[in-house]
């Protein structure tokens, strides 16, 4: 009798699941719809107490009875920003607009929404086969980790980095991508932290659902990247001067 009372309640949650997804592509046409103000504030928390974001997902849960958000502001929100911050390295460092307008398209899907859904689903998958807590001979009926709040998860642990390679790289870019070991030192770093501040973001949000355990098994890639980064150093391998090449190669 369980079984069979286990599947109804699965299949239940699957058909909850699709007006959720139509509901959260609907209100991506309508900014109205949208809470601007809220987005701006999870992206400064994020940048600075991302726990206190991660605090106000288990408020949500109360309330909508989901763990992913339902209002689409954040993505889109990042993806302006994204797209903007694009503009000004095109500006900077391009002169074909036809160009400009191919990187600014391939930035906003490889870096953000390709690489976040691949992302994602790489960790929806591990969670839910490997991570989630066994509890035998328990009536609990078992929560799987939503994929929309994996995506969630990755652009949360984007933003941050966004502002640390994107942003704050763009004022420093002259002097990063320039020869010499200080560029060479100053890039590696900077990669170091963006990278190391992903994964930590990407721990949090995972490490807050109560149905998980093993959760630190996110944070080992920040280990990978301790042991690589004075390796880059070593053999002189400008992260900076890679990726500006990659997209304006003819210009530096």
């Amino acid at each position: 009798m369980l079984p069979t009372a286990s599947r109804g309640r699965s299949s239940s949650s699957t058909s909850r699941a699709n007006p959720m997804y139509l509901q959260y592509l609907r209100r991506i046409v309508k900014w109205q719809q949208m809470d601007i103000e809220y987005t701006f504030w999870q992206m400064l928390q994020l940048c600075t107490s991302p726990k206190v974001v991660y605090q106000h997902t288990k408020y949500h849960k109360q309330t909508k009875n989901q763990w992913a958000r339902d209002d689409p502001a954040f993505v889109v929100i990042c993806s302006l920003l994204l797209a903007v911050a694009t503009l000004a390295y095109c500006a900077a460092y391009d002169h074909s607009a036809s160009h400009a307008t191919f990187v600014v398209i391939s930035v906003l899907l490889s870096h953000l929404l390709i690489t976040g859904a691949i992302l994602a689903t790489c960790c929806w998958l591990l969670t839910n086969a490997y991570l989630r807590e066994e509890t035998p001979g328990s009536h609990v009926v078992e929560q799987p980790v939503e994929w929309l709040y994996a995506f969630d998860v990755h652009c949360n642990s984007f933003f941050p980095m966004f502002v640390l390679l994107y942003v704050i790289h763009y004022f420093i870019s002259p002097l990063l991508v320039a020869h010499g070991f200080i560029p060479i030192l100053l890039s590696n770093i900077l990669f170091m932290i963006g990278a190391s501040y992903y994964h930590y973001v990407n721990f949090l949000g995972y490490d807050v659902l109560p149905f998980l355990e093993k959760t630190t098994f996110f944070l080992y890639p920040i280990g990978v990247v301790f042991v690589l980064t004075p390796i880059f150093i070593l053999i002189g391998f400008n992260p900076s001067r890679y990726f500006m090449n990659m997209y304006f190669s003819r210009n530096l």
